[in-house]
Formats: structure tokens, sequence, C-alpha cells
């Protein structure tokens, strides 16, 4: 039975607070770890798209249109089948075949539509001029803001309860895509008297909009995306995230693919979990024990997740990369 809109309850679930033990020791500091990977649609995007859903449809939309490379698009499937509203995810003919799959599977129609996700975009706001018909963006919208802050409100719930009468983290780590998990992750700290602990936005060589960003003074538009952190492939990053680093201390760090791909394998390694290199890239700094990390004593990581990744796609990143592992591809 479909949701009530309208209720109280959320899409989203409660996901667990892990302390990294091996890298808190390699480190000799704590390291939690936000495991948004378990979230029913595999990442950190069901908080966000899933109260951006849940809102338009208790405000009477009768069908969701999302443009997506992936994750977005699947968290907007999760919650429109969830909510029971016909549901139209676009991505463009770069949406690997294993996530166009998990979409249509689980009931949202698919429309594959353009070389690049701008193009996907484009597609779905046509599709959008019909009567009830709501345009679900991936990143840029204030409820996928508000959603995405609940991230926070958890961690600091669960972080008290570790460590009780303590600051449990004093820097918060993220990948940057366009911007929505950034936002959200700020807007969540301040709304929790938080608004002192500094965010290191991380994003990976090729599809850094974000540090083009500050490096211009303004949103600049990247000619392209050349980065296998496929997930971090928005072009221009929300101009509500660039907005932020005028009130907030914001460290942006720039990663190489071969480091996010590390970070992936050894995240596997250490705690048999798959996340796509879009997560990799904020692992990547604990990893690797980066300068803009060393001023801080009690991180807490974004483990974002993603859908997008599976062995024989990490084996093959690896092979790639030239990276040691002890992942091998399935037969």
């Amino acid at each position: 039975m479909p949701l009530d809109p309208s209720a109280p309850t959320t899409l989203h679930i409660q996901t667990p607070l892990l302390l990294h033990r091996r890298l808190a020791a390699a480190l000799g500091k704590p390291v939690w770890l936000k495991m948004e990977n378990a979230q029913p649609s595999g990442s950190f995007k069901l908080r966000g798209i899933g109260l951006l859903c849940q809102r338009a449809v208790a405000a009477g939309a009768t069908h969701l249109v999302c443009p997506s490379g992936g994750n977005a698009g699947f968290a907007a499937a999760v919650a429109g089948v969830a909510l029971g509203v016909q549901t139209t995810v676009v991505v463009p003919v770069t949406t690997g075949e294993a996530v166009r799959r998990a979409i249509a599977d689980i009931g949202a129609a698919l429309i594959v539509h353009g070389a690049a996700w701008d193009d996907a975009n484009g597609e779905a706001l046509r599709l959008c001029s019909a009567p009830g018909t709501v345009y679900i963006p991936p990143f840029d919208h204030p409820d996928i803001w508000d959603g995405n802050a609940t991230v926070i409100d958890e961690a600091l719930q669960q972080a008290l309860l570790s460590v009780p009468g303590d600051m449990p983290f004093d820097v918060v780590i993220c990948s940057v895509g366009g911007g929505g998990l950034l936002c959200g992750v700020l807007e969540g700290l301040h709304r929790n008297g938080l608004a002192h602990v500094p965010v290191i936005a991380v994003e990976t060589e090729g599809a850094a909009s974000y540090a083009a960003a500050l490096a211009a003074g303004e949103p600049v538009t990247l000619a392209a995306i050349t980065s296998v952190a496929t997930s971090l492939g928005a072009r221009r990053v929300a101009q509500a995230a660039f907005d932020w680093h005028r009130r907030h201390d914001i460290i942006s760090v720039v990663v190489s693919d071969a480091a996010a791909v590390d970070a992936c394998i050894r995240f596997a390694d250490d705690l048999r979990v798959l996340v796509e290199p879009a997560c990799g890239a904020a692992l990547a700094v604990a990893y690797g024990d980066m300068p803009p990390l060393r001023r801080f004593s009690r991180p807490l990581v974004i483990v974002c997740g993603g859908i997008g990744c599976d062995l024989a796609t990490l084996a093959a990143l690896q092979k790639k990369f030239a990276l040691p592992s002890s992942i091998q591809s399935p037969p």
C-alpha cells in the first residue's frame, strides 16, 4: 500500500554511524562514518529527493519526472513507488545498463535521451508541461537540502550517544557534485548549533565545478566531465552551494580519480562495502591523511554510497589505475 504523503513518516531510514577502527588506529584519532550507502535507494539521495517528492505529492502531484545520471533518478523512483504515483526518470546514454535496469525494475518509466545530463534535463522539463506533473531536480531545491540536512541531525544524535558529553566531530567531509549534499550538510550544521564546524568539500579532477566556481568568484559551467566519478558530474554547481562559502568555513579539496578509486578499494577491503568513486573522493581525504584533515581530531565522513558500482566495475578501475587490490572480477 502506498504511503500517505501528508503523514510524518519519512521515506529514508536512519543509517548507522560507525567508527572506522582501522583508520582511527592509523591516524591516531576517531574517524566516524555516516553510512548513507545503507539507504533503500543505495545513497543519501533518498533523504532530500524523498522529501521533495513527498511534499510534491501532498500538494497534488500525480506524476514525478526526474532527470538523472543514476542515483537521483533511482531515489526518485523509490520515492514514487512508495508514494504510489507515476514516476519517469530521464537518463542520458552515458548511464550504465545496470543502473537503467535498477530504475526500471522497481516500476518507474525510464527514458534514455541525449548524450549528457543537460540533454536529459531538457527532455524532463518538456515532459513537465503536462498537468499534475512535477519536475524533480537532482540537487538544486530547498526541499532537497532540507531533507539532506537530516544526515547531520541523525549523526549528531547518534554520536552524542557514543561519546556522551563531548563534541563528537569537529569537521565533516563530504563529496560535492551539484551541491545538494553540501547544502544539506551545511543547513544541518547550522540548525543544530554547529555553524563553527568546518566542512571539507571534495571533488575529483575533471568534475570539480565547485572548485572552479570558487576560483572564478561565481558558478561557472565546465566544458565537459572527464572524471570516472560520473555521479559528481554536474558541470555547474548550484548557486546556493557556492553562496554558502561566504558564511561558513568550507575547505575545497580536489583529488585524483586514482585516489578516489583507491579509497573505494580500501573501503571494500576494510568494511566489506562497495561505494562509487564519487563516494571514494570523500574517503580519499581520510585514507590519504591529506593535509586539510590534519588539524582536526574527530572527522565525520559522509559515506554517500551510490548504485553505480559493482565488483566488475571496481576491478576494472583498479586495473585502469594500476592499483593494488584483493578485489577480483567475478567470472
